[in-house]
């Protein structure tokens, strides 16, 4: 076989309808556009996002609009309150993000850990996170714990 004997299979490639060329044709007059109307003319047929009066698809869809709608480099943290931590640890314990995994007190152990003021604390606990809010900081002091930042 050579590539002059290449060819597609019959009934694979149709020669295009010409419409427009008399009414023996079949499709011959109005070259099956109808009467009439905008869609018969020629041209583009109006804009893409234009619909005859309704209101634009794109003008329905809900996107959030406006400045500082969207925020680029925000950090989402897992937040943990201290009362969380007060059901979830004994007296002394360690707290770091791998022991807040096992606990499973983490939404998603990739993102960092902020420990809020929220409920008491009587334990002493030894807290190892990314951020500590003020207020949670001096609870957990006051109880004889320590607190210490990693990044």
């Amino acid at each position: 076989m050579k590539l002059h004997d290449l060819a597609p299979n019959t009934g694979a490639k149709k020669s295009r309808k010409r419409v427009g060329r008399g009414i023996a044709a079949g499709q011959g007059k109005t070259a099956g556009r109808g009467y009439k109307g905008q869609k018969s003319r020629s041209g583009s047929g109006g804009a893409l996002y234009r619909q005859g009066g309704n209101l634009p698809f794109f003008r329905r869809l809900p996107f959030m609009r406006g400045k500082g709608m969207r925020v680029r480099n925000r950090i989402n943290y897992n937040e943990i309150n201290l009362d969380q931590l007060a059901e979830a640890f004994k007296a002394d314990a360690e707290v770091t993000p791998e022991s807040l995994k096992e606990a499973r007190l983490l939404r998603d152990d990739r993102n960092p850990i902020v420990v809020l003021g929220r409920g008491e604390v009587e334990k002493a606990l030894k807290v190892r996170v990314h951020r500590v809010s003020k207020g949670a900081q001096e609870k957990i002091e006051a109880a004889g714990g320590s607190v210490e930042l990693i990044s």
